[in-house]
């Protein structure tokens, strides 16, 4: 018997599409991200890939400060390199499944035509990214923590305060990178260098490494208006407690402030991320850009 012959209460209907698009996506997205060679091969590559990006920061801070690493400056930027992990992770991994199902696997279009959800789809896809990069996170700072003399006092960090920040930012980013994933798909030529770029750039204005004291007068605004400028002091403030005099920009905000200032531009930039990647969605389909093959 056909579909339309059925009775309208018997003809399958796809339940909870959102949940099941994000639950599959995430599934897919670590098969992909781990099956380029065997489980021991990949942890040592997840061990070791954070440890040497580390080392290059260490090195850098030892040859400029003479290795004075016993200044309490030195654990605030090693924290705000740490966790800045997630952000080229984050918005990267959720934009990075466009390039990945348009041109290598070429099923992107097929997707648009399937009951799919594609907001809840690329966020599903850069939960592959969060797991790896909260590897990564975590083995730096222990890294830190037993090598490096980064201080932290177990018993007197703020953990409820730092999960809370913690979910909060990264809720921001996956949303980020689906914005970045909605320009991906109007962009036709090397879209592959725009997670890294934005990334990248975020990384000079949010005061990961250095203060924003140090910008030129007409830049820092920039940096005030990020939300990442605020999640990172937040994440510092919750482990190694009160050390904002290390980097005075924000010394004078209290961090219930901040965390205020924080879920606002969330907010903002949420909304934001969710308008413009369905009028870049729109857009893409008006120009045919779902299935653009570049062989970039």
């Amino acid at each position: 018997m056909s579909e339309q012959s059925l009775p309208m209460n018997k003809i399958p209907v796809a339940q909870n599409v959102p949940w099941r698009s994000f639950r599959m996506a995430a599934w897919l997205g670590w098969q992909i991200e781990s099956n380029w060679t065997d489980a021991f091969l990949f942890a040592v590559y997840s061990i070791v890939k954070p440890l040497a990006s580390a080392a290059i920061l260490v090195v850098m801070y030892g040859i400029i400060s003479g290795g004075s690493y016993n200044q309490p400056i030195f654990p605030y930027i090693y924290l705000g390199n740490a966790f800045y992990i997630y952000v080229g992770a984050l918005i990267t991994g959720v934009s990075w499944a466009i390039i990945e199902d348009r041109e290598h696997y070429r099923t992107l279009k097929y997707m648009y035509v399937a009951p799919v959800a594609m907001p809840f789809y690329l966020l599903g896809r850069g939960v592959a990214k969060f797991l790896v990069a909260s590897v990564s996170v975590f083995i730096t700072i222990l890294a830190g923590v037993l090598f490096l003399h980064v201080q932290i006092d177990w018993t007197q960090v703020n953990w409820l305060f730092f999960f809370l920040v913690l979910f909060i930012g990264l809720v921001m980013l996956a949303l980020m990178g689906l914005l970045l994933a909605g320009w991906t798909m109007l962009v036709v030529k090397h879209s592959g260098i725009l997670g890294e770029a934005v990334a990248g750039v975020l990384y000079l204005f949010s005061g990961a490494i250095f203060p924003l004291d140090v910008l030129p007068a007409a830049l820092r605004p920039i940096g005030f208006l990020m939300p990442l400028t605020y999640w990172l002091e937040l994440l510092r403030r919750s482990l190694i407690g009160q050390v904002a005099q290390a980097f005075p920009t924000l010394s004078g905000f209290s961090n219930l402030e901040l965390l205020g200032i924080l879920v606002g531009l969330t907010v903002v930039f949420s909304a934001g991320s969710v308008f413009v990647f369905r009028a870049c969605e729109k857009r893409a389909r008006q120009r045919g850009l779902l299935d653009y093959v570049s062989n970039y």
